[in-house]
């Protein structure tokens, strides 16, 4: 797949673009991101905020504490209540897309798991790619 890839929420009232390939994709299991896509994992993209685009609609946003203690401004379109992104507003400069927005989800390549010690019981995880019992330092995965 080449870049820029587009995506949308569920009622496609928001269209984004997205540049360049992510910095990261990671596959997390902790608790609240299993509310978040209501199943046993969520996925993050990381990428620098200058390679995303907002396209078209507004998004709305509110803060909780994650279970690393960072602070997630989490970015959703309030019809469809489908999430975008998230960011941690001490570092803007990078966002966390939620890839099963995009239009490809082909392009999905998980690069690491965090938060495993919260994994279903179920889920069995790779052998080829870092797996992380808890979160690993920021720099670890933007780093790259």
């Amino acid at each position: 797949m080449s870049y820029p890839a587009t995506g949308t929420c569920q009622c496609e009232q928001v269209h984004y673009k997205l540049r360049q390939a992510p910095i990261i994709t990671v596959v997390c299991h902790c608790t609240d991101c299993q509310k978040l896509s209501a199943g046993a994992f969520s996925m993050t993209m990381m990428v620098k905020r200058e390679d995303f685009e907002l396209v078209r609609g507004e998004l709305q946003a509110f803060d909780r504490t994650a279970a690393s203690g960072n602070i997630a401004r989490c970015y959703f379109y309030p019809t469809c209540s489908n999430r975008i992104y998230h960011e941690n507003p001490e570092k803007p400069e990078v966002i966390r897309l939620k890839p099963g927005t995009l239009d490809d989800t082909s392009i999905i390549k998980p690069e690491m798991h965090v938060w495993t010690q919260s994994a279903q019981p179920w889920v069995t995880l790779p052998t080829d790619i870092p797996c992380h019992e808890t979160q690993p330092l920021m720099a670890a995965l933007t780093d790259r």
